[in-house]
């Protein structure tokens, strides 16, 4: 017997569907120091008192390179040529649905200068974070500092030799975080490959957290990324400030979890169908945004991805893609 829904029967209910939808774009302006300029929201303005990157609203009918061009020359008399997108942040506040469009701004010329009584401040990139900025602005600084790839290491199913050598590798091609993660392995052989695998990524410059052990995270001062399980379970956080924290996530209550725990960042899917995950049809990339838009983590997108993906997933909201099979060189 097929089931089907009543004419009577009343509309979905679309979290946020009530609120009002404003589109934002916003300019990355760099000095001759590579220096990032950030304005203060002034008084009486949502949030006022924070800083962002410099941009403002659409008008109705109007281009997003347009109207950036517009609103920093009204805000910051300056002329700009418009270069790549960088990230499109969705995000949800108590009244409102914005979405933040940022643009790299490629070349300006003037004298940059607060024309609406707003602070003006010139920050060295490493220091962005450091600045108290509305939720929406926050991925925008993560995009602009951290890797836009995540490996997850597979089993080392041919060997821990070539495992390493596979890592190596991947670590040539110009990934900067990874996962360490194999389940089920015998405890004194994982202790050691994660030894000499958080040796070569730090040699690397990569970023590295290990999967679900925070007595192993702690021993070799690595990063601890948590299953969603583990989310859940734990009162705190389980590693000291200053160690990498991450965690695996497959709704938006995850998602809040996270961001309570204090993560750094977050995985979220499966975005597509998988191998590893058969039978699951995938959140797509509208699902994922709805989610995004409830938190202000840097949070990778997960499922059937890999380096193509990037410009797609940065388009709804994404720090970049994580993958296993997408960034793993094949033998």
């Amino acid at each position: 017997m097929s089931i089907t829904a009543s004419k009577d029967a009343p509309p979905a209910i679309v979290p946020g569907a009530g609120l009002r939808h404003v589109e934002v774009v916003a300019g990355v302006i760099r000095d001759a120091r590579g220096r990032v300029l950030l304005a203060r929201r002034t008084e009486g303005r949502d949030l006022a008192g924070l800083w962002e990157f410099p941009g403002g609203k659409h008008e109705p009918g109007e281009s997003a390179e347009a109207a950036l061009a517009r609103e920093l020359h009204e805000e910051l008399g300056i002329e700009v040529d418009i270069g790549a997108p960088l990230i499109n942040v969705p995000q949800r506040y108590p009244d409102k649905r914005l979405r933040l469009d940022v643009r790299v701004i490629a070349a300006w010329r003037g004298h940059a200068r607060g024309l609406e009584g707003q602070a003006l401040v010139w920050v060295p990139p490493q220091k962005l974070a450091s600045y108290s900025m509305p939720p929406a602005d926050r991925p925008v600084v993560a995009a602009l500092l951290q890797p836009p790839t995540y490996l997850v290491t597979p089993m080392p199913d041919g060997g821990d030799i070539a495992w390493l050598a596979q890592l190596e590798q991947a670590l040539a091609n110009g990934v900067r975080r990874v996962q360490l993660r194999a389940t089920g392995l015998d405890d004194g052989r994982w202790r050691s490959l994660v030894a000499r695998a958080a040796h070569a990524c730090r040699q690397a410059g990569a970023d590295v957290l290990v999967n679900g052990d925070a007595t192993l995270a702690v021993e070799f001062g690595i990063g601890l990324h948590l299953p969603g399980r583990q989310l859940h379970a734990l009162s705190g956080r389980p590693i000291p400030d200053g160690l990498p924290l991450a965690a695996s996530c497959h709704d938006v209550e995850d998602l809040l979890a996270a961001e309570a725990m204090g993560c750094d960042f977050a995985l979220l899917g499966t975005i597509k169908p998988t191998p590893s995950h058969p039978g699951v049809e995938g959140i797509g990339w509208d699902g994922f945004a709805q989610m995004r838009e409830r938190v202000s983590l840097p949070i990778y997108a997960i499922g059937g991805l890999g380096p193509a993906d990037v410009e797609e997933a940065r388009a709804h909201g994404a720090q970049g893609i994580a993958a296993i099979r997408g960034l793993w060189p094949s033998t």
